[in-house]
């Protein structure tokens, strides 16, 4: 009995010093200490993610997705320092924890590829900023609104308002079509007239139509020309710009109002024709 309690067991104490109610005194001291570190860590953590976040929501002309990325990076460091610091309080070698931590990177690395590359494309995203929050794209063959980035994944709401959810590895790695990087963007219609109207009346009731209309800008000038003569129709084909948050909505409600102006102005807008011809005649 008394060689096991002269025995070291921690920090080169024996069970006799760790018995001792200065050592238990001591180390009700440090569970206190590392409880009030970890406690003011999290609160440290959480004022300076809002205080970022904040940051980016008062200034318009700031990026908002790229101060929650630094909000949550800042949160994560935060406490993991106040880790460290408990660590510390123990009397723990955070130097050789790192160390352990490092040699261990590789392997971790390996088995955890998918994650990190997700975790490589958000950084990307967030820096290079081909998407940010509220633009509407096109990514992976998936159409919608973004409405978040993580660190992992990009979060699409779809045009029904369906969550799409996007590994960042495949955004950064595909195709980005970005529908609100501009802000202007040309719609084109394509409107087909008989071949025996008059072009002249007809151009200047599809130019009068979609210039009357607020959404329509004069500068860049419109382009509305003879394009094609089909089979049974003379087509004109129609290029305005209009603000990129109308084009959807601005596109559908020309075709339209163009087609109610011309069959009001008598303009004859034909459809295809067939000849059947009756082989035993």
């Amino acid at each position: 009995m008394e060689d096991l309690l002269n025995t070291e067991i921690w920090d080169g104490r024996t069970l006799t010093d760790l018995l001792t109610l200065e050592f238990l005194a001591s180390m009700l001291g440090n569970v206190v200490a590392a409880i009030l570190i970890l406690v003011i860590g999290s609160i440290l953590a959480g004022w300076v993610k809002r205080r970022l976040i904040g940051l980016g929501q008062k200034h318009a002309h700031l990026d908002i997705t790229l101060f929650n990325f630094l909000g949550n990076v800042a949160r994560y460091v935060i406490i993991g320092f106040a880790f460290l610091f408990v660590l510390n309080t123990f009397g723990v070698q955070t130097t050789s924890i790192i160390a352990v931590i490092g040699a261990a990177g590789l392997a971790i690395g390996l088995a955890l590829q998918g994650t990190l590359s997700n975790i490589a494309g958000g950084v990307m995203i967030v820096f290079f900023r081909p998407i940010k929050i509220g633009d509407f794209v096109e990514v992976n063959d998936q159409m919608g609104t973004v409405k978040d980035i993580t660190l992992n994944y990009t979060e699409v709401a779809s045009l029904g308002n369906v969550q799409i959810i996007i590994p960042n590895s495949e955004v950064w790695g595909n195709t980005i079509v970005n529908y609100s990087s501009y802000p202007l963007r040309r719609a084109e219609w394509t409107f087909g007239v008989g071949y025996g109207a008059n072009l002249k009346k007809a151009e200047e009731v599809i130019r009068d139509t979609i210039m009357a209309d607020e959404r329509s800008k004069s500068d860049p000038e419109p382009f509305i020309q003879v394009n094609n003569l089909n089979s049974s129709s003379v087509d004109f084909l129609v290029r305005v710009w209009c603000d990129s948050a109308d084009y959807f909505q601005y596109q559908a409600d020309m075709k339209r109002k163009v087609k109610e102006a011309l069959d009001a102005a008598g303009v004859d807008i034909p459809f295809p024709t067939r000849t059947i011809v009756n082989a035993a005649e």
